[in-house]
């Protein structure tokens, strides 16, 4: 399974040998930035490891249904992984396995995982029962708890070229009619690449962000506030359409063209997202800080 990973071959190369030599670590943490397939990765690890052979057992690890692999992911809205979850997740690593040699657990955003959750797992996965593996995503080593990080083996995913990710949405996703200009907004990430080709709410949220940059580069504070204006009272849909934004602008410092937004004001642009999207986590008021981005935008290309 981990040959249907994109790219990444060095990381594909090290996690294979070490599991052809049965020195791959009882805890493995996959570092990669947000859409960059963390998921997918420990998904095929884990059916790999459960299911070396493959087949129909190691497909359902793959679409996350089989008993032997136990997936664990943040709740509520900070997406935090509790303690309760963890203690869970403890006692069912200790029963056995249906039809594979051993289990497989995944902590979908280990960085979300709180000091007690932390503190409840640190025996298990250091001293983890036999047959056990244990598979924890992050955007970065960095933002996991250093009690957690210490007990695992490390491996870093990256976001494939641009070329590479056109050629995937390509292949998989026949109807998309501009895979390049995917590509080269989310700058080779795959994830939300494929979400704005597959799915119509990605797809309006990247519609939204490039208006957007076409408002910002004509100045237009009217159309920049209109378009922040109507998702400002739904969180999810404004951080979503910040990101993409963000992207956006990220693509024009990388040299993109096409795109409506002036180099003089992308970098003001990806700036003025991320000061929003961290007043949005201080629960600031949503609507006065979408109104100080769009008079700071628009002052900066004006």
């Amino acid at each position: 399974m981990l040959s249907r990973i994109r790219g990444n071959e060095a990381f594909k190369d090290s996690v294979q040998a070490a599991l052809q030599a049965g020195r791959l670590s009882n805890s493995v943490l996959l570092c990669a930035e947000e859409g960059c397939g963390a998921g997918f990765a420990a998904r095929c690890l884990a059916a790999d490891f459960l299911f070396p052979e493959g087949g129909d057992a190691a497909e359902a690890v793959l679409a996350g249904r089989s008993s032997e692999c136990i997936e664990v992911r943040g709740q509520g809205q900070r997406g935090e992984i509790l303690v309760g979850q963890a203690r869970q997740v403890r006692s069912l690593v200790y029963e056995t396995a249906l039809s594979a040699a051993g289990r497989v657990v995944i902590f979908y955003g280990a960085h979300r995982m709180n000091p007690s959750a932390a503190n409840a797992l640190l025996k298990v996965l250091e001293e983890p029962p036999a047959g056990v593996l244990f598979i924890l995503t992050a955007p970065s080593a960095a933002a996991v708890l250093a009690t957690i990080r210490s007990r695992c083996g490390l491996f870093l995913l990256c976001p494939v070229t641009t070329a590479q990710c056109e050629a995937y949405l390509k292949e998989t996703c026949p109807g998309c009619p501009d895979a390049a200009l995917l590509a080269r907004v989310y700058a080779g990430r795959i994830g939300p690449a494929k979400a704005a080709a597959t799915d119509p709410a990605a797809r309006r949220s990247l519609d939204a962000a490039l208006e957007l940059a076409k408002a910002v580069g004509k100045a237009d504070r009217y159309e920049t506030m209109r378009l922040l204006a109507a998702v400002e009272k739904d969180r999810p849909a404004a951080a979503r359409l910040l990101e993409d934004l963000a992207c956006v602008a990220a693509a024009v410092l990388e040299g993109a063209e096409g795109l409506g937004l002036p180099l003089s004001a992308a970098a003001r642009c990806a700036e003025g997202c991320g000061e929003v999207r961290r007043g949005m986590d201080r629960s600031l008021n949503q609507k006065l800080l979408f109104t100080l981005l769009a008079a700071k935008l628009c002052d900066a290309a004006g």
